[in-house]
């Protein structure tokens, strides 16, 4: 497969914000159309933890180590990627599309990758390892439309 088909998805994913991408069209020509969108509120992990990191005792007489804090804000894009990849499923699963691009940040897309369901993983046609959340949808169809051709 080298170009976008009619009817094939496109989840345009970083580790906060995803859009969930439609071609109406055919591969000549492609128009992605906005299906869904999904939206992580992540704050910065200053704001998101409550405590000072930890202490603990170190090994001389009276000397103490502390103890690295835990980022909520990392786990939180973590835990996208996996909210992600379970919507995927119950919508592949649902029948709701049968082919898919991934265009995610490569982070994203490297923990996709290990937990996409086998239902989900078996309709993906094509990855593009890049960040093009911020993209209009006009270039988004031209890129990945692009990156698909030169494969």
């Amino acid at each position: 497969m080298s170009r976008l088909s009619q009817g094939t998805w496109v989840l345009v994913a970083d580790s906060e914000k995803a859009l969930f991408l439609e071609n109406v069209t055919d591969g000549e020509d492609p128009y992605l159309v906005v299906t869904g969108k999904e939206r992580q509120e992540n704050p910065s992990d200053r704001e998101q933890g409550a405590n000072r990191p930890g202490r603990m005792p170190d090994v001389g007489h009276g000397q103490r180590s502390a103890l690295d804090d835990t980022d909520w804000h990392e786990l939180a894009k973590e835990r996208f990627a996996h909210d992600l990849a379970e919507l995927l499923y119950a919508k592949a699963h649902k029948g709701e599309f049968d082919r898919i691009v991934l265009a995610c940040a490569p982070q994203v897309l490297g923990e996709l990758r290990k937990v996409m369901h086998k239902e989900v993983a078996d309709k993906v046609v094509f990855e593009v390892p890049k960040t093009l959340t911020n993209h209009p949808v006009d270039e988004i169809e031209k890129l990945v439309n692009g990156e698909m051709a030169e494969a």
